[in-house]
């Protein structure tokens, strides 16, 4: 990475700029959604990804599917399996963004605390789930 570059943003990068600003401009929303989900569902389903293909929209990532795919990049995800490990989802926003062939780890400690967040935002999670896809697709363009 190249800090103050002013180099033409490629494609490839373009996902993962995005996508960051969209985290920022929705941190509670997410921190929200990821606790009704958690409620829901603690980890036995996986982790949640934010898929950008075809259109952006929310899906879990099995624990299993993200070690076969460590497997197959040589361990390059041993520190994403650490941190899904080990988060603790009363504190902190572990989610997966996925795109182009590529993931790219989404992680952020919201004020105030998801559970916070979910009982201010005042919404139930199918809506919010549908309000955050609407966002992306608005927001996030390949």
């Amino acid at each position: 990475m190249m800090f103050g570059s002013t180099q033409p943003e490629t494609g490839d990068n373009k996902w993962r700029r995005q996508l960051d600003k969209f985290v920022k401009a929705n941190q509670k929303e997410l921190a929200a959604v990821f606790w009704g989900l958690w409620l829901a569902n603690g980890d036995s389903q996986g982790t949640i990804g934010i898929d950008l293909q075809p259109t952006p929209h929310f899906v879990y990532c099995p624990k299993e599917q993200i070690e076969n795919l460590n497997n197959r990049v040589e361990n390059r995800l041993q520190e994403i399996l650490g941190i899904i490990e080990n988060h603790k989802p009363e504190v902190e926003v572990v989610m997966i963004g996925i795109g182009k062939g590529e993931i790219k780890l989404v992680q952020f400690a919201p004020e105030p605390a998801p559970p916070i967040c979910f009982e201010e935002v005042g919404k139930d999670v199918d809506g919010l789930l549908e309000l955050l896809e609407q966002r992306m697709s608005e927001e996030i363009v390949f």
